[in-house]
């Protein structure tokens, strides 16, 4: 199910590190690159066999200057590996529930050079979102927690967010 409209929360930087199936992403490149021709920036979390997978289209962010230019671009994918693909290859013990539950989710997408990622607009049931407040309102404890988008008796709710970011002291 698709979850509701996340409350805003002031002053905090949100981050997520694992995305149910459905959950798309876009890439953003960096100030001074822009993409190459055709190129889709968006990879979704698929659910498949062996479980759930980034779908990736061939992306590349290339230096303004060299848009022009017929000069061939390097090719960048090569070096590029997601950092924690080993850990959904690895044989999966049924009997470990944390293990199979990161299966059926989708960890950080893979690094792309002077592209960032933005968080997706629209998040499924099972998403976690993890909120620190940023420096200077941090005064306040607890300066993290986490929300996380469920369930309840067939309401899709987000629960409650146990910080609120301050710069009074």
């Amino acid at each position: 199910g698709i979850c509701p409209r996340l409350p805003a929360t002031e002053f905090a930087d949100v981050t997520a590190e694992m995305y149910p199936p459905q959950t798309k992403l876009y890439y953003k490149c960096d100030p001074g690159y822009d993409r190459k021709a055709g190129a889709y920036l968006g990879i979704q979390c698929k659910s498949e066999q062996q479980g759930a997978v980034w779908k990736y289209k061939q992306f590349k962010c290339i230096d303004e200057k060299n848009l022009s230019s017929t000069a061939p671009t390097r090719e960048l994918e090569l070096i590029q590996k997601p950092e924690r693909e080993a850990r959904s290859l690895a044989p999966q013990k049924q009997e470990d529930i944390s293990e199979s539950k990161q299966k059926d989710f989708c960890g950080p997408p893979k690094t792309i050079p002077h592209a960032s990622i933005r968080l997706p607009q629209q998040h499924y049931v099972g998403q976690v979102l993890h909120f620190k407040c940023q420096t200077g309102y941090d005064k306040r404890h607890p300066t993290f927690g986490s929300r996380t988008c469920k369930e309840v008796n067939g309401k899709i709710i987000w629960t409650p967010l146990d910080m609120r970011c301050t710069n009074d002291s």
